[in-house]
């Protein structure tokens, strides 16, 4: 196996050039999923995608349709029935580019300077789909087959928080089918290799808060006429206290606290300086609910991520607006229900009405927290991976963030998951997102060696 490993290895290392010239044709899709204008380029991309599988060699290669966008499907069975089968999740969509004026590059044609590319998606989480595609071509190309039997399944609306990905795994249950689900979204350190087994759901909202017919002379109404934007202005403030703690009336009813196992690994893995210089501000707020390790990752938040209202230009303009509003993302601990936040969210926000405003909450995206696997053989084959290549493992923490898919097999399958990523980047969701080259190939090394571990796994 040893031998195979690293003709693997060699041909990856032979090929760089070429693969990540190549790579910029998946990266020119402007696969935004959460744009409806961008839907012809999501469904491109997955098409594009499918055909990469299917030259490769793998079956029953589609594009399944959903009700939102396509999930990319297919399967390489042919390791023996006696080889366990890993589900291998990525996703294909993108974040929306703006601000583009602060982009170096344009964000869809992928640019490499100071090994680096640039362009959106090449970290998150193109480098998942790209990375599995080149690792499995070169494991074809140089034995022949794989070491363990694949099912692939590449998501194209996670950055839009997967609101058909629910209802696509209900009816797929058997087509989905395997031993271990192989995460594929997130970093890889070399650094500083981790392992995230754990995050956040997530509900999000948006506020729309309606008074007079049309935008009024301030001179003449002001003080007579009820303002949306002083109403929106009221239900943000009234969403924390002074802690910070949120005042949504049931909110942390089914929250579940951390064990002291727990709370220990949280912080063992936590970088406080990094991420309060990421931050760029002195110190962080709400000290009084729990420790920021917590905070930052186990807690609920509740965030205003974009208002709106009145004029907007220089200078003033004297009125009333007719419409404000603001949209919300809340972050969910564990055992919190994301339809129950929702719906008390929407509770809470609709009672601001008065008989003078009318205010309105649009409900969005809802995800449950997620749980990886902590020990076991499917970890272990990971992190043996990555120590055989990089002479570390990787440390066990938890992420703020969300991937609802994972929250989904959690609850409907009740599959095994563990995770690897592709590489590192910076600026994900941001102008100038890019990939550390160095990285993406130590990564590629690594999963050689963890597709040849998992294959050795008893299912």
């Amino acid at each position: 196996m040893a031998e195979s490993i690293q003709n693997t290895i060699d041909f990856l290392q032979e090929t760089q050039d070429t693969m990540m010239e190549d790579y910029k044709a998946l990266l020119r899709f402007p696969s935004i999923s959460a744009d409806p204008a961008h839907a012809g380029d999501v469904s491109a991309c997955a098409d594009w995608i499918v055909g990469q599988l299917k030259a490769l060699g793998f079956d029953n290669c589609e594009a399944i349709a959903t009700a939102g966008h396509p999930v990319v499907y297919g399967e390489w069975l042919k390791a023996g029935a006696d080889k366990p089968t890993a589900l291998v999740y990525a996703h294909y969509d993108v974040q929306p580019v703006d601000p583009l004026p602060l982009w170096e590059t344009e964000p869809f044609e992928g640019v490499i300077k100071e090994r680096r590319m640039f362009a959106r998606g090449a970290s998150d989480n193109k480098a998942g789909v790209w990375g599995n595609l080149k690792v499995f071509e070169a494991l074809l190309r140089t034995n022949g087959e794989l070491p363990v039997n694949v099912k692939i399944m590449f998501e194209g609306e996670e950055e839009s928080g997967s609101p058909s990905i629910e209802a696509f795994v209900k009816a797929n249950k058997a087509r989905l089918k395997a031993d271990v689900l192989l995460n594929c979204d997130g970093d890889l350190s070399p650094d500083s290799p981790k392992y995230h087994y754990g995050g956040r759901g997530m509900v999000t909202a948006e506020v729309r808060v309606s008074g007079p017919s049309a935008d009024l002379h301030s001179g003449l109404y002001g003080g007579l006429v009820e303002n949306p934007l002083h109403v929106a202005g009221r239900i943000i403030g009234s969403f924390h206290d002074r802690a910070g703690r949120i005042q949504v009336p049931g909110f942390y009813d089914d929250l579940r606290e951390a064990g002291e196992t727990e709370k220990a690994r949280i912080q063992a893995g936590f970088q406080a300086e990094a991420l309060l210089g990421g931050a760029g501000v002195d110190r962080f707020w709400g000290d009084s609910i729990a420790p920021v390790a917590e905070r930052a990752t186990v807690y609920p938040t509740c965030d205003i991520t974009g208002m709106w209202g009145g004029y907007q230009g220089p200078g003033n303009k004297t009125i009333i607006p007719a419409e404000a509003g603001f949209k919300v993302t809340m972050r969910l601990a564990p055992d919190q229900d994301p339809s129950a936040i929702s719906g008390a969210l929407k509770a809470y926000v609709e009672g601001f009405s008065t008989d003078t405003v009318q205010v309105d909450c649009q409900l969005g995206e809802e995800a449950w927290y997620f749980e990886l696997v902590t020990e076991g053989a499917w970890l272990e084959a990971v992190q043996s991976a990555i120590e055989a290549t990089i002479g570390k493992r990787a440390q066990l923490v938890r992420t703020g963030g969300s991937i609802p898919m994972l929250g989904v097999f959690n609850r409907l399958i009740g599959l095994p998951i563990t995770a690897f990523a592709y590489g590192e980047g910076e600026g994900i969701h941001s102008p100038n997102e890019y990939l550390k080259l160095d990285s993406f190939y130590t990564s590629l090394e690594a999963a050689v060696r963890l597709y040849h571990n998992l294959g050795a796994v008893e299912a």
